[in-house]
């Protein structure tokens, strides 16, 4: 079982749930607010969905896991990590893609727990090749993740529509030159 956190319904948190589905997670609890994004999750394998945050997210996800189970941040922000933190089981690892912002690291709320965090650059480019035959014979979708398309001209249109939330990833089309 995988607990996505972060920004629980971004681009980073949804290719998460994803791969969590596709490596054979069972249960993928997402955190999310956004019926779109929402949608996506669950056509990419979440099992469960909770709009909760802070204390309110720590308890529903305990309450369904029983405190067994794993987690991850996705380039969240410090709420996030303190919540990552606070759901996984005790002497586990919390699984960090991506840093988050804003964040201090409650250590004093996890440390008798034996609750760690470990995070550092992936090496995607080692991934294309398996990733790249899943995408051509349709065993998964990323390109769900793109829901906005603008010209290079209008590329600040793209950014605030990330930034505000109405985007969970924009694709520029530039012209022929």
């Amino acid at each position: 079982m995988a607990v996505r956190q972060g920004r629980p319904d971004g681009a980073v948190g949804l290719s998460a749930v994803l791969a969590s589905k596709r490596l054979g997670a069972k249960r993928i609890i997402a955190l999310s607010r956004n019926p779109a994004r929402q949608t996506v999750a669950r056509e990419f394998g979440a099992t469960d969905i909770f709009d909760e945050r802070g204390d309110n997210a720590v308890a529903a996800v305990l309450e369904l896991t029983n405190g067994i189970g794993v987690a991850l941040e996705c380039v969240g922000t410090g709420q996030s990590m303190a919540t990552a933190l606070a759901v996984a089981r005790a002497g586990s690892t919390v699984g960090v893609v991506g840093a988050p912002h804003g964040s201090d690291v409650p250590f004093e709320a996890n440390f008798w727990r034996g609750v760690g965090w470990q995070g550092g650059v992936a090496p995607a480019r080692a991934y294309i090749p398996e990733l790249l035959d899943d995408v051509l014979n349709g065993r998964i979708n990323p390109g769900r993740l793109i829901d906005f398309e603008t010209a290079l001209d209008c590329i600040a249109a793209a950014y605030a529509a990330m930034d505000e939330r109405r985007a969970i990833k924009s694709m520029i089309r530039v012209s022929a030159l």
